[in-house]
């Protein structure tokens, strides 16, 4: 039994820190350090073309997908193949911090 306790505690510390950290990353400086602004505009509401999405107020959890299904090739339509280039320079956490702040905005 006790066996049992000691690895759900384990279990669960694990997740908490894999959380903390993915909450620490700062999202608005990640989306700016990424070169998101570079074509959705630096407050996500005024892309550079009309064809790119205004992401400022998106579902967090449809952004990171968006994002994610653009990095692994399954999303390939669209403007995807212009993020492409740059998805593979941002990591899972990094998806979801910056997914996080584009929420709030």
């Amino acid at each position: 039994m006790k066996t049992k306790t000691l690895f759900g505690a384990l279990l669960a510390s694990t997740l908490l820190l894999g959380v903390g950290n993915a909450m620490a990353l700062d999202g608005g400086q990640l989306y700016m350090k990424k070169t998101c602004f570079g074509c959705h505009g630096k407050d996500a509401k005024t892309p550079i073309l009309p064809i790119y999405p205004k992401l400022a107020g998106q579902n967090a959890a449809y952004a990171a997908q968006q994002m994610r299904d653009i990095k692994s090739g399954k999303r390939a339509n669209g403007q995807a193949a212009a993020m492409k280039g740059v998805m593979h320079l941002v990591s899972d956490e990094e998806i979801d911090a910056i997914a996080e702040w584009l929420a709030t905005q």
